[in-house]
């Protein structure tokens, strides 16, 4: 009943906004010059045509024909249309996206509860809005770009996963690469995830062996009156030799139960030791889709597939500052919090001389990320369209010295998103993620907000907070700035004095 409920919901949501875009701007906008027309060219059967402009592979469209064959019967029926094409209309191409934002609202509910199973019903279904109504996903929800399918098919993967379907999950994990490159970065840290689950769950089962071979043991030793001090010897060997780490690593996937990180990633490999073939078995799909990728990758000559110039790989280590602030920004409720900050605190009494040293060194780290790898990209500094445009000449450039400024803050919410993780997530977990999202980001010389969205997902979906009031107050946030970014976009159209045509306001 939750998922209904759930789709319902979103339903009443998503579709008065679709028609309203539509009404508003029903010409192809941005993106949407390039993809619209390939998809036409698909919908005609043509499919050796290709635009050069466009960089992602054609998996968006393949989801458009899917679609548009489903509608075609019941419009045809009706002689709402003549033929296959005529169905590739902006408006029926953009539906796409919608029709994926309330499947994608459903997969968030589903991951929700099950990594959080002592959750209510209730509260899982304000977590699966509230996310839903994330401005980055919510304001491409309308246009025909490729984020929403990539973001859907990316936590449709992860999901297939935690519920130990890994064969399924790397076939959907192979269609979200389809639809964008970058996602065979989410491919493998989805593959890391199962892998970390099955070592916790491997340690957990030989945990409760060994628990019950001491029981039995003491049981003996009562019983009987027989010493068994010999027998303890080789059984102590035995479990220091292997045992005892896993069982270090088999409480729960929480940084607390265990004794540090090398404890962690030994567990993981006695798990790969032991259970080598199994894992093999389960998650050789991940390494099949892994290996077309770098294959794809040497046959293309880039990871791009048009446009090279212009999405050239180019070290960027400021985007995961970036992307820090951001994501912070759109967690205020929950990060920007008395408890936190009291939180964080005493995490800096309890290790003062070590945070100090490692604060230091992300400072001096960030210092040099944003002295030498800033990278203003000719589309930033062009296009006014785009609000980093504006963030980036009344913010980061409005004197020299704010970009060094800025790095404190940077920190600190990167500060503060790792203790939030830190609370559920082991550290090998943390670093895992943090070399996913850098994966991602830093190889990106342009700066687009709507790139973080996938991780910022796996960020939410991780941090333990149930707290409904910071919900609410994060869902009127989202509505606020999507009210705000969907006004700007529809109702504050402007004009270029060197190009005709109309331009609006865009994330």
């Amino acid at each position: 009943m939750g998922k209904i409920a759930l789709a319902a919901i979103m339903s009443l949501c998503v579709i008065p906004a679709s028609i309203m875009v539509n009404r508003i701007v029903p010409e192809p906008y941005m993106d949407e010059i390039f993809h619209v027309p390939q998809a036409k060219h698909y919908c005609k059967g043509n499919f050796g045509s290709w635009d050069p402009m466009i960089t992602t592979p054609p998996g968006l469209y393949c989801l458009s024909l899917a679609h548009v064959a489903s509608l075609f019967p019941g419009l045809y029926s009706v002689q709402a249309i003549s033929s296959f094409s005529d169905m590739c209309s902006v408006a029926i191409l953009r539906s796409v996206n919608g029709v994926l934002a309330i499947v994608c609202s459903v997969i968030l509910y589903d991951i929700i509860m099950h990594l959080k199973p002592t959750l209510t019903k209730r509260k899982a279904m304000l977590q699966a809005v509230v996310l839903s109504l994330y401005p980055l996903h919510w304001f491409f929800t309308f246009l025909y770009y490729t984020d929403v399918a990539a973001v859907t098919t990316v936590l449709a993967m992860y999901l297939a996963s935690l519920k130990k379907n890994y064969w399924f999950s790397a076939l959907i994990g192979a269609l979200a690469v389809v639809i964008r490159q970058t996602n065979i970065v989410w491919v493998c840290l989805v593959a890391c995830t199962g892998i970390i689950n099955i070592s916790v769950t491997h340690g957990k089962q030989n945990t409760k062996s060994i628990k019950s071979d001491v029981s039995a043991k003491h049981g003996l030793e009562y019983a009987t009156g027989i010493n068994t001090e010999g027998f303890n010897l080789r059984k102590r060997k035995n479990v220091q030799s292997g045992n005892t780490i896993e069982h270090s690593s088999s409480r729960d996937s929480s940084p607390s139960s265990y004794s540090g990180f090398a404890d962690e990633l030994w567990a993981i490999l006695l798990t790969l030791r032991y259970m080598k073939w199994e894992i093999l078995i389960s998650f050789c799909p991940f390494l099949m889709v892994v290996v077309a990728f770098i294959l794809f990758v040497y046959w293309n000559g880039s990871i791009v597939l048009g446009a090279k110039e212009a999405h050239a790989v180019t070290p960027h280590f400021s985007q995961m500052l970036y992307f820090s602030l951001v994501s912070v920004l759109a967690q205020a409720p929950m990060h920007i919090t008395i408890t936190q900050a009291v939180d964080l605190f005493r995490m800096f009494r309890k290790s003062r001389a070590l945070l100090f040293f490692q604060m230091f060194l992300a400072l001096v780290v960030g210092m040099l990320s944003v002295h030498f790898f800033s990278v203003a990209h000719p589309y930033l500094l062009a296009d006014n369209r785009h609000y980093p445009f504006y963030l980036w000449r009344k913010v980061i450039m409005a004197h020299w010295t704010i970009k060094y400024l800025l790095v404190p803050v940077y920190i600190c919410s990167w500060l503060s998103i790792i203790h939030m993780l830190g609370k559920t997530r082991s550290k090998i977990w943390v670093l895992a993620y943090f070399l996913a999202t850098a994966a991602v980001l830093v190889p990106a010389p342009l700066i687009e907000f709507r790139y973080y969205t996938i991780p910022f997902y796996f960020l939410v979906l991780h941090c333990d907070n149930c707290d409904d009031q910071s919900w609410i107050l994060t869902g009127i946030l989202y509505i606020g700035v999507n009210i705000f970014t969907m006004a700007m976009f529809l109702f504050r159209p402007f004009h270029w004095a060197h190009e005709p045509g109309i331009q609006r306001f865009i994330w």
